[in-house]
């Protein structure tokens, strides 16, 4: 069965989220920042007490939210009757869309004190603020590093690699895989198999082929 985040023929998916039928018992709630503390509070009065992570996912170019922090809540039955029962806890989802321009949330630290790193890696990484946070700072990257690494328009080098020229000689980093051997590669790669061969060498792969 075709995935139903699968994007149409020819066609890119913008925001797979918003095609995402309910898996199972995980409900999906989608909400924008000033709706996040009503949200989450109400949902743990319904006993969604559990806030088992907090991720961060980039949507370049899709509008108005750009990010989606998401909240995965859980909800185990107190009183349960049965082994079936116990072992099949209800799931949220709680996806909440950030704009580039305003990447700001508020905290939910004073409500779980577990967010608190969740939510530092998210700033660290994606560079989305937590509104409130008694301590948001970087928790995997120094202090002055440049730029947050899992945006999907981060370069791939690094920003202050990326300014620099690239080398002009052939590296892995910048043959595509595949490229036949040319110049006083392909000559030495000649002369090797031939003499693993036991042939004579041929008359265009010269020794002094290998000289800088």
């Amino acid at each position: 069965m075709p995935s139903s985040q699968a994007p149409p023929a020819g066609a890119t998916a913008v925001d797979p989220t918003a095609v995402r039928p309910d898996i199972a018992d995980a409900r999906i709630v989608r909400i924008v920042p000033s709706e996040l503390r009503a949200t989450v509070e109400r949902l743990r009065g319904e006993g969604f007490a559990m806030l088992t992570d907090i991720g961060g996912v980039d949507y370049p170019g899709r509008e108005p939210a750009r990010f989606d922090v998401v909240y995965h809540l859980l909800r185990l039955d107190a009183h349960a009757t049965t082994l079936a029962a116990a072992g099949s806890p209800e799931r949220v989802r709680v996806l909440c869309g950030v704009t580039e321009s305003a990447p700001v949330v508020p905290t939910l630290t004073d409500l779980w004190p577990s967010a608190d790193w969740a939510e530092r890696e998210i700033y660290d990484l994606y560079g989305i603020r937590f509104d409130g946070h008694p301590d948001l700072r970087r928790i995997q990257l120094p202090d002055d590093w440049e730029g947050y690494p899992l945006r999907k328009d981060y370069p791939l080098r690094g920003p202050a690699r990326e300014r620099t020229p690239r080398p002009s000689f052939a590296l892995k980093s910048n043959v595509a895989a595949g490229t036949p051997a040319a110049g006083k590669t392909a000559a030495a790669l000649q002369r090797q198999i031939a003499q693993a061969r036991g042939q004579a060498p041929r008359p265009d792969a010269k020794p002094e082929d290998d000289k800088p």
